[in-house]
């Protein structure tokens, strides 16, 4: 028996509330964020058909496909789940993964702090019904799939009207919402660690969704460089819209190959 049996479910749920409040102190140690107007331009700046910043504009594309095939098969296919219940906090996912390529399209169509909130509101809903998910299904069913993927959502939306407010009083602040978009890395980290039964949420698939997901932040970050680097036919930041998608895409292939795995009907 090694040291994480020994501990009981409410010590290994201690360990989390732990570490939620040791980041939340960690937080306020840290000084207000102002969002950077240098975030707002971006390395490929090319028109085409008529579309500003075509290429930032259309590789949002990728976001809705997934998104809506998402939705197709959760609805299509009820009997991936075990309750359906379980599939309520796939399909608030699946939608806000649909809604980031309408949203990151706007904003990239015209980059500004405006346009800037429509991006990311689909961005945080993703992410908090993700969290939900993990925890329905290694923690508390009902707690995941009912009041906490609420309470999550509207903790990503909460964070972002947070920090546009403070924008428009001229002392914008970041923290909450970077908060939101990655401690809960750490925490779903944690949750699969301590809790590593699972039904839906494999771990390797889980560590493809964060691999994906941390090329795309890797190449956000070096959008100049990979447009230079690729002769200037593609830049990061597109680059980064591709591979996003492709972590949202893991996400259902995960539910895919958990439904397989357990013998559950897959037909429609």
């Amino acid at each position: 028996m090694n040291r994480l049996d020994k501990l009981s479910y409410r010590q290994r749920v201690a360990v989390l509330i732990g570490l939620l409040l040791l980041g939340m102190a960690g937080l306020l140690l840290v000084d207000p964020i102002p969002q950077d107007p240098a975030y707002h331009q971006f390395a490929d700046t090319r028109s085409w058909l008529g579309i500003p910043n075509f290429f930032n504009v259309v590789s949002n594309l990728g976001f809705a496909v997934v998104g809506v095939f998402g939705l197709v098969t959760l609805i299509c296919k009820p009997s991936l789940f075990h309750i359906p219940g379980d599939a309520r906090p796939y399909l608030v996912f699946f939608t806000g993964v649909t809604l980031i390529g309408l949203g990151s399209a706007f904003y990239h169509w015209s980059p500004s702090n405006e346009s800037l909130l429509w991006d990311r509101f689909p961005m945080s809903v993703a992410f908090m019904a993700l969290a939900a998910a993990i925890v329905a299904d290694r923690i508390h069913r009902r707690a995941g799939n009912g009041w906490l993927l609420v309470l999550l959502v509207s903790l990503g939306i909460g964070s972002l009207l947070y920090w546009y407010v403070t924008e428009l009083q001229g002392r914008g602040d970041l923290r909450l919402y970077a908060f939101v978009q990655f401690y809960p890395v750490v925490m779903l980290l944690a949750i699969i660690w301590l809790f590593p039964d699972s039904r839906y949420t494999v771990g390797r698939y889980i560590a493809w969704v964060f691999v994906w997901y941390g090329l795309a932040k890797l190449l956000e970050h070096n959008d100049a460089a990979v447009f230079s680097l690729l002769g200037e036919t593609v830049s990061g930041h597109t680059l980064k819209h591709l591979a996003a998608a492709g972590s949202a895409l893991v996400v259902l292939r995960m539910l895919q190959a958990g439904a397989g795995r357990q013998g559950i009907s897959r037909l429609c």
